[in-house]
């Protein structure tokens, strides 16, 4: 039966929304911890690095890194669903799965970063940045990677699905799926990283930060979005890097 695996697809999808939704601090919350210090909310809150451990931290990022990056690949997992159809030996779920397990990896990477300036002082219980120089930097970085070879390369591919898949169909579908996760990664690395400053578990950053890295990848509007983006990220970046200093 045709169509059962998109329903599964978007089931996971809008199960990782609602689980993000459910552990998300709303900002009221998040203000509370710098009135009563991030003791308080350390000892209180069990999302939190020391509190949760390193596993529940990279669950967390799993769940964001579902949410936010499979709707992104849509367009390409509707490209290889159509190719699919002439070749019945093709799997759909090891292409996703495939695409998961790249961004599965940057998950596990990202929660150690995140323990790594939370024990650093950079970073507070809930992820945020607690320093300017270091959000200046993210924003920096991002913005600068914006304009690079490399972003360009990865999001010529995102855009040409169906290029990318007539090149590489032979490697099968988990391959091509770990292949296009790489490319994805490519794409969008330094954004996510910028959940640091938008803050992590935001629910509004995410949603934002997911529209954006979407957008980019859809040829008509995408070459019109990645280096203004990067020019308002710099911006971004001076602006705090001057109040930083």
């Amino acid at each position: 039966m045709r169509g059962v695996h998109w329903l599964a697809l978007f089931a996971v999808i809008l199960a990782a929304w609602g689980a993000l939704y459910a552990m998300a601090l709303p900002d009221d919350l998040r203000a509370a911890s710098r009135f009563y210090g991030s003791e308080f909310w350390t000892e209180l809150c069990t999302v939190t690095p020391d509190a949760a451990g390193f596993a529940r931290i990279a669950l967390m990022w799993t769940l964001m890194s579902a949410a936010m990056m499979a709707p992104t690949a849509l367009p390409a997992f509707a490209t290889y669903d159509d190719l699919s159809r002439a070749a019945p030996g093709a799997r759909f779920s090891y292409l996703v799965g495939g695409y998961m397990a790249v961004w599965l990896g940057f998950s596990v990477i990202a929660a150690g970063v995140q323990m790594g300036l939370f024990r650093a002082g950079l970073v507070s219980v809930f992820g945020d940045s607690l320093s300017l120089t270091l959000s200046a930097g993210l924003l920096a970085l991002a913005g600068l990677y914006q304009f690079s070879p490399l972003k360009e390369a990865c999001l010529s591919k995102c855009r040409m699905p169906l290029m990318f898949f007539m090149e590489h169909w032979d490697e099968g579908p988990w391959r091509n799926g770990l292949r296009l996760g790489l490319v994805c990664l490519g794409c969008c690395w330094a954004l996510m990283l910028l959940a640091f400053v938008g803050g992590v578990m935001n629910i509004a950053f995410m949603g934002l930060a997911m529209l954006l890295m979407a957008l980019e990848k859809l040829p008509d509007i995408g070459r019109w979005l990645t280096k203004p983006l990067g020019v308002v990220l710099l911006a971004a970046a001076g602006v705090m890097a001057i109040t930083a200093f």
